[in-house]
């Protein structure tokens, strides 16, 4: 829901940053994967209930995720490196709630699979979509930039690293906030069902 809004204001000093990045011969599948472990090392420091390092290993996942895509865009952006992307974020988004099961599998399991169970939905409505709407040349006039095609909702990007920043900063109130978001998500995946399901079946008519 608000990714349309924090995409204009992060583009500028990602583009910036992104600039300086290529000029020192950095490239974006390797800002991917640095990204991609940063997000293993702030699971690892959940598990440990090391919070505040979470914190700050979680934010400097994010940084390189807008990173690199920015830095892609200055040249050619390649269907590997958005697949590469892509995969490595659903795998640390789940992989970050299943660390705070583990941190204290009592109190935050049931609340951890719950989410997670959401983000199947979430996951799988968006990728599902994607993949047909590439198929027909189906384009998102607010993100353009993207690999796939950007289907929204409630619960988007935004939504979800401030959640994982309230999990960081307030673990004690994980279960309230992850079934909190879980409903969320569980909206978002009916909406985007629907109005997946709703521009399909026009493009359908249309052929």
């Amino acid at each position: 829901m608000l990714d349309k809004y924090t995409t204009r204001w992060v583009k500028p000093p990602l583009l910036y940053s992104a600039r300086l990045l290529e000029r020192c011969g950095i490239k974006a599948d390797q800002l991917t994967l640095l990204g991609f472990a940063l997000g293993l090392a702030a699971m690892l420091a959940v598990a440990l209930q090391a919070y505040s390092w979470a914190l700050l290993l979680l934010l400097a996942n994010r940084i390189l995720d807008g990173l690199d895509g920015a830095l892609a865009r200055l040249s050619q952006p390649t269907d590997a490196g958005g697949f590469l992307d892509i995969t490595l974020d659903f795998i640390f988004y789940s992989g970050l709630v299943w660390a705070f099961a583990l941190a204290n599998p009592a109190e935050h399991g049931l609340a951890a699979a719950t989410l997670i169970f959401s983000f199947i939905g979430t996951g799988g409505s968006f990728l599902a979509f994607a993949a047909l709407a590439e198929r027909r040349q189906i384009k998102h006039p607010d993100f353009g930039h993207k690999s796939l095609y950007y289907i929204g909702g409630l619960a988007e990007g935004t939504e979800t690293i401030l959640v994982f920043i309230a999990f960081c900063l307030w673990p004690q109130h994980f279960v309230a906030l992850a079934y909190g978001f879980a409903l969320i998500c569980a909206l978002t995946t009916v909406t985007r069902i629907w109005a997946g399901y709703r521009t399909l079946k026009v493009s359908d008519q249309t052929e």
